[in-house]
């Protein structure tokens, strides 16, 4: 069982990898995606409005039973991306390197699935669907709040990283947690679920 919490932990920090340093910038003046594939729904979002940077602390899906804490996570030595310890798994990492939630680019959350105690902070991310409200409360008071517009789930091996990190226009956030089936042969999730959203305004 020590190995599994280990692994499942290491298959974010692993996704992290993969992604950092594929940033794909939208060309000026734009509002077209569909060069970073994926779904639909990515590939036209308008600018919108930003909001000034702050530090995220608390992560809201109402529709989805998701509430946490939020914690800054950075990279490790060998550039992997960090997640929250062992020992707060119920809260989620914010990549600090990249965008605050609320604020322009691709701002990323991410989460555990279960540790040795059971459910994490994310276990019931997979109940998020398109249209569903995320609310982010932040260091200056005000809450960010934005509406999902793609949920998908690939595998690790095909983590999509230009879409999750890569640089846009509007202000977008994603959510990034384990999924799919527990490989006990790998002792991993065979898979990554991926929430996609952009803010529609702030309380």
């Amino acid at each position: 069982m020590v190995e599994r919490a280990y692994l499942v932990a290491g298959g974010l920090a692993v996704l992290g990898a993969l992604a950092v340093g594929h940033g794909v910038r939208s060309p000026a003046g734009t509002r077209h995606y569909r060069d970073l594939g994926g779904p639909r729904a990515l590939w036209s979002i308008p600018d919108g409005t930003a909001l000034p940077a702050a530090v995220p602390e608390r992560v809201e899906i109402p529709d989805a039973g998701v509430r946490a804490t939020v914690m800054p996570v950075g990279q490790n030595r060998d550039g992997t991306v960090q997640v929250p310890p062992f020992d707060a798994a119920s809260r989620v990492g914010w990549y600090r390197a990249g965008p605050a939630p609320g604020t322009r680019g691709s701002s990323v959350l991410l989460g555990h699935y279960d540790d040795l105690r059971g459910p994490a902070a994310f276990y019931r991310l997979h109940r998020v669907r398109p249209g569903a409200v995320v609310r982010v409360a932040r260091s200056d008071g005000r809450t960010a709040v934005f509406r999902v517009d793609a949920v998908e789930q690939v595998p690790k091996r095909d983590f999509p990283g230009s879409r999750v990190y890569g640089d846009v226009r509007y202000a977008g956030l994603r959510l990034v947690t384990c999924g799919g089936r527990y490989d006990r042969a790998a002792h991993s999730y065979r898979d990554n679920l991926i929430v996609y959203a952009h803010l529609t305004g702030a309380a």
